[in-house]
């Protein structure tokens, strides 16, 4: 087989051995002291902050900000930690620029707002280079707790759940903890293995146990954790993938993008990763961005991702599809796949249809376009799988396809609690799967030590 090409006939492997380190380095790099000295000082310090009221953990960032600009970094790190303890990984994955920074007062004056994301990185990474730990578990409560999914939402509530002095034992059907963190974001925006370096810092509490390859229903029902535990936290995210609902979608080289992603993290030679010269990527979220814009870093010719609605419909940020436009990717709206070419059963082409809104609804106009592509990724969006809860005792409710929670996350079953995209409301966050991963745990301590 020729240097540089890969099964099923994609082709890899064609950029220079140190240009993969250039193109997959930090995409937002760390702001040295100096730095976040001179922008933690364009803050405003907003009494009544929108920052705040924007952000999903509340964290409390005039505050943060405040703190690194009296240089004091490490109680502005616990400022961040008290709120969200995942707070080194959001400041680098988190949307700012549709949350924070969007309403910064800087922003709507100036158009230029701080950059809170980048100065919440630099906070946390002073505090866990040097292993501070904030919180002292309390004494032993005597109670224990199964969390089901070490993703962000898991990893908050068993954090927060061990320092109120429960034991945790988190069951992750992966072989590392970290979820979407460690296996579904894009490799330049979290280098350095940091989601695991992450994960020991969470864990360094103590009273936390996480075992690895277990899955709900395979290895063991939820029957088995409501009665050998004193509560449950679901938090396993989503584990299905969207169809296409295109003729022809099973066709080799048509491949569900999160995978893809999952893939590229874990890889330790991203030169060996297959890749095709034609992609077209079906979707308009982060997901989709992630996709194509990794596929021109690991050396595909054209990359083209195709949405059915509008810009404006998208649900990646302006930012996100900017960055891919810098990246060599083509976005094309309005479009809709209706049928897989293939040529002795691999992917050659892709054939879609011009959308348009009918009234309220989309509809095709029946006109057609043909892309060549030698791969075809899925991203248009992910699913619950409710088939692991089934057989375990007591129906769990659902609604709209995922788990029905009230306002403190408490399912329909007794004793037992959930959040993250698994639930009915998740807005497919890690930041928003923090808050209720710790607001959940809250709500479980209530529950455990009242009376």
């Amino acid at each position: 087989m020729p240097e540089g090409q890969f099964k099923d006939g994609i082709a890899g492997g064609r950029l220079p051995a140190d240009q993969y380190a250039e193109n997959f380095s930090d995409l937002h790099p760390p702001l040295d002291h100096h730095e976040a000295l001179v922008e933690s000082d364009r803050c405003y310090f907003c009494y009544d902050a929108p920052c705040m009221n924007a952000c999903p953990t509340s964290i409390d960032i005039p505050l943060f900000i405040r703190q690194i600009s009296t240089g004091n970094p490490i109680g502005s790190a616990k400022t961040i930690f008290d709120q969200n303890i995942l707070g080194g990984m959001c400041a680098r994955v988190c949307p700012t620029e549709t949350l924070c920074e969007e309403v910064c007062v800087r922003e709507v004056a100036e158009g230029k707002p701080v950059q809170i994301g980048r100065l919440q990185r630099y906070a946390t990474d002073v505090a866990m280079a040097e292993h501070k730990q904030f919180y002292p578990r309390a004494e032993s409560t005597g109670k224990s707790v199964a969390v089901v999914g070490a993703g962000p939402a898991g990893l908050a509530a068993a954090h927060r759940l061990a320092r109120h002095g429960h034991e945790v034992t988190i069951l992750e059907a992966r072989p590392k903890a970290g979820g979407l963190n460690e296996y579904g974001i894009a490799a330049y925006k979290s280098i350095d293995n940091f989601a695991q370096a992450e994960v020991d810092y969470v864990t360094a509490v103590g009273g936390i146990d996480i075992q690895n390859g277990k899955a709900l229903g395979r290895d063991y029902q939820l029957s088995d954790l409501t009665r050998n535990y004193d509560a449950v936290f679901l938090g396993m995210g989503l584990g299905g993938v969207n169809a296409l609902r295109a003729d022809g979608e099973d066709a080799d080289g048509v491949t569900n993008a999160v995978e893809f992603i999952a893939e590229l993290r874990q890889a330790s030679d991203l030169s060996s990763l297959p890749v095709g010269r034609r992609v077209v990527v079906i979707g308009g979220g982060m997901t989709a961005i992630d996709a194509a814009v990794q596929s021109k870093l690991l050396g595909a010719e054209e990359v083209t991702i195709c949405y059915r609605r509008g810009q404006e419909h998208m649900n990646a940020s302006e930012f996100e599809q900017d960055l891919a436009a810098a990246n060599g990717v083509t976005i094309r709206h309005w479009l809709q796949p209706k049928r897989v070419i293939a040529e002795g059963g691999k992917v050659s082409g892709i054939e879609l249809e011009y959308t348009a809104m009918n009234g309220d609804k989309l509809a095709g106009t029946g006109e057609r376009l043909t892309l060549t592509a030698d791969q075809v990724f899925k991203a248009i969006g992910q699913s619950f799988v409710p088939a692991a809860l089934n057989g375990s005792g007591a129906a769990i409710e659902l609604e709209a396809g995922r788990i029905k929670v009230d306002a403190e996350g408490r399912t329909s079953l007794a004793n037992v609690w959930a959040g993250g995209d698994c639930i009915f409301g998740g807005d497919d966050l890690t930041v928003s799967a923090v808050a209720q991963g710790r607001d959940a745990a809250e709500s479980i301590n209530r529950s455990l030590t009242q009376g």
